[in-house]
């Protein structure tokens, strides 16, 4: 059976590219006459906060989007909120480690505040890290806790990782030149955003991960991570991101069109779908 899946962060209200991306997936499901899962990704502890949770679940349902499983409707593969998801993690971090990918790398705090979401553009995603800084490859093996420091996921250089996407067409990017190894486990204690989401979404049975197109180089990464768990992965379908006049890709920051703002002027579900952006601006 399909299974999809919508899965907001709650850092602050969503806004009109968040409802059309996730409207998609809805759209997808009940297509293919499936299942769609609600998970809050709330694992950013000093932004995530419990009132943008509350409101996303509000605003999808004002909306029309429908969900099987869920945060407020329960179902066999809760809890459905990532913070309370700990224990899962770290056996997937376990077997990470048993598989030999994974080495200690404790970095910068900005290394660990990447790591906290989804890296949504280019310019914010986590700099290559360089292999001249990696230890050897025994290094860490008689670890048997993660907690105290940063973990990273050591990418096999120069493989190029191919995956055909379901709306953006076929993919590469190249292993140690579009991205180096990536923070798995942050030394709060907590998995890194590529974890965190590659265990939920396999534990979960979600067969088509439909986000963002911001985000086709983390599927990159998160396919390494499916090959080191013996996973197999879903498939995918990155969304156009929508823009503003300027072409700016739409933030949570972006004034005047998060949902609750243009449910508040009076706009209607479909127009909050449908509409140029130009238009819900005026």
């Amino acid at each position: 059976m399909y299974r999809g899946r919508l899965a907001p962060t709650p850092t602050g209200y969503l806004h009109l590219g968040h409802a059309r991306t996730f409207a998609l997936a809805a759209q997808r499901s009940q297509a293919a006459q499936g299942q769609l899962i609600y998970r809050t990704e709330d694992l950013d502890a000093e932004r995530c906060r419990p009132e943008f949770a509350l409101a996303a679940l509000e605003d999808l349902r004002w909306l029309g989007l429908l969900w099987h499983e869920g945060p407020d409707v329960e179902g066999p593969h809760g809890p459905y909120v990532q913070s309370q998801r700990r224990e899962y993690f770290l056996k997937v971090w376990q077997l990470l480690h048993a598989a030999g990918g994974i080495y200690p790398c404790d970095k910068s705090r900005q290394d660990v505040a990447r790591a906290l979401t989804a890296p949504h553009a280019e310019h914010e995603a986590e700099p290559l890290f360089p292999p001249s800084l990696r230890p050897p490859l025994e290094h860490g093996r008689d670890v048997t806790q993660p907690d105290g420091t940063n973990w990273r996921f050591r990418v096999p250089d120069g493989e190029t990782i191919h995956f055909e996407d379901r709306l953006q067409g076929p993919q590469a990017f190249v292993a140690g030149q579009d991205f180096g190894d990536f923070l798995v486990w942050r030394k709060d204690g907590f998995p890194a955003y590529e974890l965190s989401v590659v265990a939920d979404d396999h534990a979960m049975g979600i067969t088509e991960v439909v986000r963002g197109a911001d985000l086709l180089l983390s599927t990159a990464r998160q396919i390494l991570l499916y090959r080191a768990l013996g996973w197999p992965e879903p498939h995918w379908a990155h969304a156009p991101l929508v823009v503003d006049a300027q072409g700016r890709r739409l933030a949570k920051r972006t004034a005047g069109l998060s949902i609750r703002e243009l449910r508040a002027q009076g706009r209607t579900p479909a127009e909050v779908l449908t509409a140029p952006v130009g238009t819900l601006l005026a």
